[in-house]
């Protein structure tokens, strides 16, 4: 698969872009999944643009398609791989399943997969291209426990800084994730990891907070953590540096590419869900991702002529649960699932005078709430381009691979 910037933007017509993606994909059987070939190149490119020339390294737990990550990875602009594991760094790594290696891959977050430390410390080649992640001494303890220094090669490691905000009048901004937040931690830190034997220091990584932003108030309290923010990981990075220069420090994601990439200390941002544009982007402020991933059911059956009910349905996201967890019907309009079903796991229905036009056989077609959790409920995806299938992919299911 070849992305070039397309002519036309189909998705912004609603009312021609799923009929169309209906008639392309008439001789499959529910349920499956697309990619439209024009709006995910659409958004590789428009991520490049608001990246203004900053690296994009592909987070892979976004896509978890190995033919979409090699041909993003093809475009001038992105490069390497952020994984969200190290058996799936290993793979990803290697040339196998008729894939070529990946020579770039950081592991977005601490392992404590023992086998794995020992294939990547076992192999000259692996360690080469694998970078794990660390924010704690125990973490590096756990994979002197899995293979000693002695007998491995030296492991690529990323120190992760903690980019949550904790502020008196707002409480804890950001998720919890490392506990290094203070530049002395940091740079206490890395000094451990300089010192220690079977380690080399190379990267650095604080991903930014998300900027769903639904108020002025919202806005402005983001603006204030994300510039808190920026200060902190400049005075870091400057301190790591002195102690060991690092190839890269990496940024993220899809929703802060124009803030991350204005920062000096930033060399790359870590983004991917922006390629396939999900449901989670729909309320962003300042940029829309085309729908390029998708996926359709079938009405199965018709309680009463103003409910129409899908086999399936219940894809729904990770995350606190709540309403914007559940995949949201794209096409047809006017329609709503029933609240004491909403998205069911054998069955969906939906209810409204669109559901009026549906029979049973009709397709319907949903969006997911995160873009690489779809992947994990289909085998592969039909590429769509020009009206018709070109190509399938297989996902990491179809490959035979479930990493988490």
């Amino acid at each position: 698969m070849q992305l070039v910037p397309p002519a036309d933007t189909p998705w912004l017509r609603p009312a021609e872009y799923w009929p169309s993606l209906t008639a392309a994909t008439a001789a499959y059987d529910t349920p499956y999944g697309t990619v439209s070939v024009p709006a995910l190149a659409h958004n590789a490119f428009d991520m490049l643009a608001r990246a203004n020339g900053t690296t994009i390294r592909v987070a892979s737990k976004s896509i978890r398609v190995r033919g979409v990550i090699d041909s993003v990875l093809a475009l001038p602009g992105y490069a390497g791989v952020l994984a969200y594991t190290l058996p799936e760094a290993l793979w990803l790594a290697s040339s196998v399943d008729g894939y070529e290696a990946i020579e770039d891959v950081v592991v977005g977050y601490p392992t404590a997969d023992r086998g794995a430390i020992r294939t990547l410390g076992l192999s000259a080649e692996l360690s080469s291209r694998v970078t794990i992640m660390v924010d704690s001494i125990a973490q590096l303890d756990l994979v002197d426990a899995a293979i000693a220094p002695g007998e491995r090669a030296s492991i690529r490691v990323c120190l992760e800084l903690d980019a949550s905000w904790d502020n008196w009048l707002f409480g804890h901004i950001g998720v919890r994730r490392s506990p290094v937040h203070t530049v002395e931690e940091a740079t206490a830190l890395a000094q451990a990891i300089v010192e220690r034997p079977g380690f080399t220091l190379v990267g650095g990584l604080v991903n930014n907070p998300a900027n769903k932003a639904r108020g002025a108030l919202v806005r402005r309290i983001q603006g204030w953590s994300a510039a808190e923010l920026a200060d902190r990981r400049g005075a870091t990075i400057a301190a790591v540096n002195q102690l060991a220069p690092l190839e890269f420090v990496n940024g993220g994601g899809t929703g802060s590419l124009e803030s991350t990439s204005r920062e000096q200390a930033v060399t790359e941002i870590a983004a991917g869900s922006g390629l396939f544009g999900p449901t989670l982007f729909d309320n962003y402020v300042h940029f829309s991702p085309a729908p390029a991933a998708a996926f359709a059911l079938s009405v199965v059956r018709k309680p009463r002529p103003d409910i129409a009910t899908l086999l399936g349905g219940g894809w729904i996201a990770s995350g606190p649960a709540a309403n914007d967890r559940l995949p949201q019907v794209a096409w047809p309009q006017g329609v709503r699932m029933e609240p004491r079903e909403m998205a069911g796991e054998v069955q969906t229905p939906l209810l409204g005078d669109a559901a009026r036009t549906l029979s049973v056989g009709d397709r319907v077609w949903l969006r997911h709430t995160k873009a690489g959790e779809l992947s994990e409920h289909l085998n592969e995806f039909l590429l769509v381009d020009g009206g018709s299938v070109v190509e399938t992919l297989p996902t990491y299911r179809g490959d035979g691979k479930a990493f988490l």
